[in-house]
Formats: structure tokens, sequence, C-alpha cells
């Protein structure tokens, strides 16, 4: 298939915001596709790479860029196979070398061709596409339906693989795809309550109230002597966590799937800045340990849970984990409920969560059965630009614009702007790190490719014709940066609609 092809598509998908348009064009596409094409044409339209960053910057595509080629030669597994020799240049020299493939490429490439292959390697490619889309249209593609390809994405957590096996080998072949342990799932998520006497009336009396920690959250496997521990989005980070993969060793079985949260505490035993909590997700080294609190089990001994109510789920982790379970209540009522809401405050976390103990686990998706309550509201959203201040922050990058996430995979919509809550250190970080995301700028403002997420906290929303989403954010406030998240795991505007 010539590269050409995936420009067509993504061309007419970017032009249209009619979903059954954009899920007809990809499922067309991916028809096209042979055996081996298909997984990076649909990484690519989802907009990913699978090779993960190439460690490409703006300057060096820049700097890298020469002439287009006059006719279109380029085919999907010339770019592919270029694409996997660049995420393997490094060592000594590695910037020379990275520079002259990237020159190579380019150079194959017409002039459509290139601007295609940098929105790509930029993250830039936003065309409505993401994976919610992507799912449906393989499901489309292969003739079965669109539950059973979003399951088996979430539990090889590989859509690409999932759409070849689904047109190569078919719907058994599909069926086969099964929780592994060693093979991470996608986090379940949850959805933002609008109080606390809320959740308890839409969910029954039949819950757990569980804390809800200021920490990061992981999922860890074992498997005998295997351990594997990631992060939400699930990055491997098992070699910078010894003191987990001890821990998680110790306990009391031979294989196990764990989904919860660690954190840093000080000696009072309460949690240390988030920020301190994922300065140990790069490096094993330093004195800061983490401490694991777990509030699901998916695996247990042999025995998959995936599908077991919340119940079940949480007997089999209490019979393991020991004093790694989560501060919960089962079944409270609202004054019982109320107070461990107080001591999670007063604790120094971020408030409960309240989970209907007949739900089941549904791996990366945001359902109603789990809701997070909040003293305040809070979003996380996309940093789209920032603007230079003034005054006593002349020389900073200030005030924020923020998106939500678009939930038919179009750019951020944005929905409003801060500068508030922006400590010094927190603007002499953004000013040096915005510029590393730069997709343009004019005199005032800095605009940013969508990669940066930011926890926003916010007194609610209001209607407004100021904005395309049609609200905008009141007295909204910096939290923290989210480093834990992709601008794919942000807020959707119809979160920050249901705030009105």
């Amino acid at each position: 298939m010539l590269f050409t092809r995936v420009i067509e598509a993504s061309r007419q998908i970017a032009s249209t915001r009619a979903r059954t348009a954009k899920i007809d064009t990809f499922a067309e596409l991916i028809r096209s596709a042979q055996g081996p094409e298909i997984e990076p044409v649909v990484a690519w339209l989802a907009g990913e790479l699978r090779q993960g960053r190439l460690g490409v910057g703006w300057k060096t595509l820049v700097a890298s860029r020469p002439e287009p080629a006059p006719e279109a030669a380029l085919t999907v597994a010339d770019v592919e196979a270029a694409l996997t020799e660049l995420a393997g240049i490094s060592g000594t020299g590695s910037t020379a070398r990275r520079a002259a493939a990237l020159s190579e490429l380019l150079g194959a490439a017409t002039a459509e061709e290139q601007d295609l292959l940098v929105r790509m390697l930029t993250g830039e490619l936003r065309q409505g596409s993401l994976e919610g889309l992507a799912a449906d249209a393989i499901a489309r593609a292969a003739d079965l339906p669109a539950p059973t390809i979003r399951r088996a994405a979430m539990l090889s957590g590989d859509l690409p693989a999932v759409a070849r096996i689904a047109i190569t080998d078919g719907a058994a072949a599909v069926a086969q795809i099964g929780l592994t342990v060693g093979r991470p799932v996608r986090p379940m998520l949850a959805s933002p309550g609008e109080s606390l006497s809320a959740a308890l009336a839409a969910l029954g009396p039949q819950v757990s109230v569980e804390y809800k920690l200021d920490g990061a959250r992981i999922q860890v496997h074992r498997d005998g002597r295997e351990v594997l521990v990631v992060t939400r989005t699930l990055r491997d980070i098992t070699a910078s966590v010894p003191e987990l993969v001890e821990l998680v060793l110790a306990l009391p079985c031979r294989s196990i799937i764990l989904d919860g949260e660690t954190l840093a505490l000080n000696d009072s035993g309460r949690p240390r800045p988030f920020q301190e909590t994922m300065s140990r997700f790069g490096s094993a080294s330093g004195e800061l340990l983490l401490t694991p609190f777990f509030f699901d089990c998916l695996h247990l001994d042999g025995m998959d849970l995936l599908d077991e109510p919340l119940s079940r789920r949480l007997q089999a982790l209490e019979s393991v984990v020991g004093d790694h379970r989560i501060p919960a209540l089962m079944c409270p009522d609202t004054v019982a409920a109320q107070a461990h809401f107080d001591a999670a405050i007063a604790d120094g976390h971020e408030g409960v969560m309240v989970k209907a103990l007949d739900s089941t686990y549904a791996a990366g998706r945001r359902g109603k059965s789990w809701l997070k309550i909040k003293p305040e509201h809070t979003l996380d959203l996309v940093v789209i630009a920032a603007e230079w201040g003034y005054g006593r922050r002349t020389g900073w990058l200030s005030n924020l614009h923020l998106g939500a996430r678009d939930p038919d995979g179009g750019a951020p919509i944005m929905v409003g702007k801060t500068f508030k809550g922006l400590t010094d250190e927190l603007l002499r970080w953004q000013t040096e790190e915005f510029v590393r995301h730069e997709s343009h700028r004019d005199a005032h403002t800095v605009y940013l490719r969508p990669e940066i997420v930011v926890e926003i906290e916010l007194d609610g929303v209001q209607t407004s014709t100021r904005y395309p989403g049609g609200v905008a954010l009141r007295f909204a406030r910096v939290v923290r940066y989210r480093p834990d998240k992709t601008a794919a795991q942000a807020d959707t505007i119809d979160a920050v609609r249901s705030l009105r």
C-alpha cells in the first residue's frame, strides 16, 4: 500500500465531524491494507506510533527536512521500517545518525507526505480518529461486534495488533485474547461525582467507599518470581521501584494482578507532594521510598476476576495484601461515609471513591459505577497555549490556555484560561518546558502541541459563547501538572459540561 492512501484517509477523516463518515473511511483503509500493513495504519490514524517516542524534536525535524520528492513512491512498509530504525538509534553519535535517517525518510517523501510524517513524529496527528473511533472502524472492517474489539484491546493493550488479528484470523482468534499475567490491561477509570450524597443515592447502599489517595496509579503483575509494575499509561517502571517489587514478591500468592496507587509518605504518614512521588518513576536511586496501596485484584493464583463483581474481587484482595489495602468502608450509611470522607481529607488525600459492589472491571472505560468525590471540582485539562506574563511575571510564560479532550478525537476544545495557582517554581518550570512542546507562536502567545496535562481546580462552569465548547471555567486555578497522564486521558468536554 502506498503511503499516499493513508494521507487520503487522514484528509477525509479530518474534513468531517460525522462519526459514521470517519468510521467508514477508516474501515475502508483497514480492509485495503495487507497483513503487515494493518498495525502501522491503525496506529497512525489513531494518532500513535507503534515505536513510541522517537526522541525527535521540532528543531531536528526542521533541520532534517530536505526538498520533497517529485512523485509519491513511499509505501507503508517503507515508512514503518524507517520509524523502527529511528527508534533503535542510540549511543554516541546518535543525534547525527538520527538526523541522517530522518533526512533520508523525508527526502523520499512528497511535500504532502512530509507534512503528515512531521505531524506523526510530533504527535500532532489530530484528525478525529482516536482509539474509540479506531475500535469501531476495526469492528466494521472485520464484521465483528464493536464490544468484542474493545474488550480485546483492553486486555491486550495493543489495538493495532487486535486489528491485525481480527482481519487476518477472524472472530475465534479475537475471542482467544484474554487476561494474561505479565501483560498490562488498561485501567478502569472513574467519573467525577457531584457530591458524596449524590453518589450514594445514585449507586445505592451496596458500595465501597475508599480513600482517593494523592498518589500515582500503578498496576502490578506477578507470575512466580517475575514482577511487572506499570503506570496509568502502561509504562514499565519496574526497574525504578525495587521496594514495590520486593513487597509484591512477599505476598502470599503465586500469581496476581493488582490495581492501586503508590505514593511517598513523610515521617508522620502524610503524603509528600505529588511531584516527589513521580520523581521516583524515572530512577531507582535516592532515599525516598514509595508505599503502595491496592484497591482491586484482577487475577489471583490462576483465577481471572475481571468479570467478577467488585465484592468478589475485594475478597480476593483482602486475602493477600493485608495492610496495603486502601482504607475503605463497605456498605456504610451516610454518616459513616461522610466521616470517612472527612478523615481522607484530614489525612492529606484528595477525597473518596464510591464504587458499586456489583460492578465488573471495565478496563479502559470511564463508567458511572466508580465515582470520585473531592471537596472541590477538579479537571485534568490539556495546556494548548501560554501567554507571556507582564509586570512581575515578565519573561515567564504565565496565563494558560486550557482545553478539554474531544471524545471524537479532534483537537482539544478550549474552555478557559488561568494564571492562578502558579508559584514561581512552576512559572520557571513551564517557561523552560513549554518551548519543548511548541508548535508555533505569535508576539504574545506560545502555542503547544497537545501533550501536557494539568490538574485544575474550579468552582464550576458556566454557559459561554466565548469558547467553542459553549462553556467556560469559573475561578480556575492550577493544582499541579500530571506527568502520569497523556492528553488522551484528559477529561472530555462532556465531563466539563456536566458541571454546569
